[in-house]
């Protein structure tokens, strides 16, 4: 199977709903084999996650084995939204973006309303494009082809619809900040 297999499956850990850091966590795969994990945070509702998940690559040992950055959702630590074409070009590898549902646009953008920067986050989010169905999840590229995507999405997905980098990053985002994992991931 085709398909980019030293990828980095990020998610954000639960946080405080009144403080300001939250918790963001990487996943470091190559194929089946968890090789490494990266800890770091982002600003609730900022702007600095784009930042913040560059340097969490760049910085680590892992910055030349990684060849695809996989993230759920293009939001983290509420809506600090992502810019993925910035990301991509920034660390000159392909970002995949990873949802089980289709995003309710019309919600997210009237959310954004309360949110400071939110015009500007709801331009991140439309030039991002618009996801498409990828099995039983729905995807978000920059700096790869459609298929490519798909067919990296598919060789990390063992268990259930979600790729092991993102299932793993969400489980252990949780145990850090809670000190145990909970929820589906």
């Amino acid at each position: 199977m085709a398909g980019i297999a030293n990828v980095i499956g990020f998610d954000d850990g639960p946080f405080d709903r009144e403080g300001t850091e939250v918790p963001l966590l990487g996943a470091v795969y190559a194929r089946d084999r968890l090789d490494g994990v990266v800890t770091g945070s982002c600003t609730r509702d900022g702007d600095d996650g784009t930042h913040a998940v560059a340097e969490l690559i760049r910085t680590s040992r892992f910055d030349d084995h990684v060849q695809c950055v996989m993230i759920q959702g293009i939001t983290v630590g509420g809506f600090n939204v992502l810019d993925v074409a910035g990301l991509a070009a920034t660390l000159n590898r392909p970002v995949v973006i990873v949802v089980r549902k289709q995003p309710r646009f019309e919600r997210i953008r009237h959310a954004l309303h309360n949110v400071p920067g939110g015009e500007t986050k709801w331009a991140l989010i439309e030039a991002a494009g618009p996801p498409q169905a990828c099995g039983d999840v729905w995807i978000q590229t920059a700096g790869i082809e459609l298929e490519w995507a798909v067919e990296t999405v598919a060789l990390h997905t063992r268990f259930g619809a979600f790729p092991e980098p993102l299932r793993v990053a969400h489980l252990l985002a949780a145990a850090y900040a809670t000190g145990h994992s909970h929820g589906s991931a």
